[in-house]
């Protein structure tokens, strides 16, 4: 058997063993504002529940293991003492993702990721209208496990309200563990889906997204295309040139065709096998052609 010990290896070495070896691991994506009143919109997979007398739920934005630095929501969290923790389930597991892209101060996730913002009743951060369960919840305490990069920061929270969208309600009025569909961090790029088993969704890009926001309209609001598949479009560091899109269209005559037939759903609907197959960049260029 392979052992170590955590003071023998890299931080970032023992981080790939922690997070391969511990999984599934919940996702808190939690919604915060800084002072200003400004959103922030991360998720975290060191997180779960622990009690219900009070309810207690704890994640932690941990220090950068790369360079030391503090997350936002961690920042908001310290002047700000409260969060909405949302669940996240398969049909935004891509917009989730898109939203942990390291954009400046003061850029909206909810924006870039294609959520909605829904008013809390008794905090003032937005919740995410399109998570099957929304936690309003009360800061009590933030403990700060270290002060070297790779450390958490345990930020305890009381719920003080719980949303829960009746879809995913049994016949008895509990929460349907298949109607949920949840998700749920493993090493990696790998994520699982309660219902199916492991997928992977590649990491954000080192670059940033150009996120949903900076769609052309009739892409934003299409009919077809999913919120998973805004976000895997969202992912990508530009929009395909003019040239790209020519070059594309003359070496593929179906697609040429379809371009010309100008039936946006069926358009949308090429393009979305594209995306399924991991292709955003052809995606876009489908969708960008006239």
């Amino acid at each position: 058997m392979f052992s170590l010990e955590p003071k023998d290896v890299s931080v970032g070495k023992l981080h790939q063993y922690l997070l391969g070896a511990i999984g599934p691991r919940p996702i808190a994506f939690a919604s915060t504002i800084d002072e200003d009143g400004k959103p922030n919109l991360s998720p975290f997979s060191f997180f779960n529940v622990f009690g219900a007398n009070p309810p207690v739920l704890i994640f932690s934005p941990a220090r950068r293991g790369r360079d030391n630095t503090t997350k936002h929501t961690f920042e908001n969290a310290r002047k700000v003492d409260e969060v909405v923790i949302n669940i996240v389930n398969y049909d935004i597991v891509q917009q989730m993702s898109l939203s942990s892209t390291e954009y400046a101060e003061g850029v909206n996730e909810f924006d870039k990721a294609g959520l909605t913002m829904l008013k809390a009743d008794l905090v003032k951060p937005f919740r995410v209208a399109e998570a099957p369960v929304q936690f309003e919840c009360k800061i009590v305490d933030i403990i700060e496990t270290g002060t070297e990069g790779g450390a958490g920061n345990l930020v305890i929270c009381h719920v003080v309200k719980m949303h829960i969208k009746e879809e995913i309600l049994d016949e008895d009025g509990y929460i349907d563990q298949y109607k949920i569909d949840q998700v749920a961090r493993m090493g990696g790029n790998w994520y699982t889906r309660a219902r199916t088993g492991m997928f992977e969704v590649p990491k954000p890009l080192s670059t940033l997204g150009i996120g949903v926001d900076a769609m052309p309209e009739d892409v934003r609001t299409s009919k077809v295309l999913t919120g998973n598949d805004l976000g895997k479009l969202g992912n990508v560091e530009s929009l395909p040139e003019n040239g790209e899109i020519e070059a594309f269209l003359n070496s593929n005559s179906e697609e040429a065709e379809l371009v010309k037939s100008g039936d946006k759903e069926k358009i949308h609907k090429h393009a979305q096998r594209y995306l399924e197959k991991d292709e955003p960049e052809n995606a876009w260029k489908i969708l960008l052609a006239k």
